[in-house]
């Protein structure tokens, strides 16, 4: 008897320890998670910083073809085709800061996709304590449960039998 006891004492420290550890690797595997959509918010800003650097190179090569274009007219680069070079050199850098805008809409998705993975793991370690805790007393309460309950010194006989066999109950004759 004394052995189902502790074999029901080592199933409840077995189940306590697989909950902590599930939730454990849970952990594990949500900062990995985390740590992966960082590195992808870093490389959709270098991304970005390469796009926005080809962009710009792009949009110099145009202004100086403009350039070139009305002095070869021989119109003056003053009046008219000064504004409409201001006004591309404009919408040039408004494409730019739109690239940028955008890129930093993705980081933080990516940042903010992270600190849910995060939080998702602490969540996990959170649920795994509660379900490791909820083994034990379940496991260790019925270790406990008075009708299955293991006994030790008992008799299999009934009071009155047990008493007789001792000797002492003479109420049988």
């Amino acid at each position: 008897m004394c052995t189902l006891a502790l074999l029901g004492l080592a199933g409840t420290a077995l189940s306590a320890g697989g909950a902590l550890l599930q939730g454990q690797q849970q952990k594990q595997m949500a900062d990995y998670q985390a740590k992966a959509y960082e590195q992808q918010a870093q490389a959709e800003a270098q991304s970005a910083a390469y796009e926005q650097g080809q962009e710009r190179h792009k949009q110099d090569l145009l202004q100086a073809q403009a350039r070139a274009q009305a002095g070869a007219s021989g119109v003056g680069i003053a009046g008219s085709p000064t504004e409409v070079l201001a006004a591309n050199a404009r919408q040039g850098q408004m494409d730019l800061d739109a690239m940028l805008y955008g890129s930093r809409l993705r980081q933080n998705n990516l940042y903010t996709q992270a600190d849910i993975s995060r939080f998702s793991g602490k969540q996990a370690v959170t649920a795994s304590i509660f379900s490791a805790g909820s083994a034990l007393v379940g496991g260790l309460s019925k270790l406990h449960d008075q009708p299955k309950a293991v006994t030790f010194g008992g008799s299999a006989l009934s009071p009155r039998a047990s008493a007789a066999i001792a000797g002492g109950y003479s109420g049988l004759y």
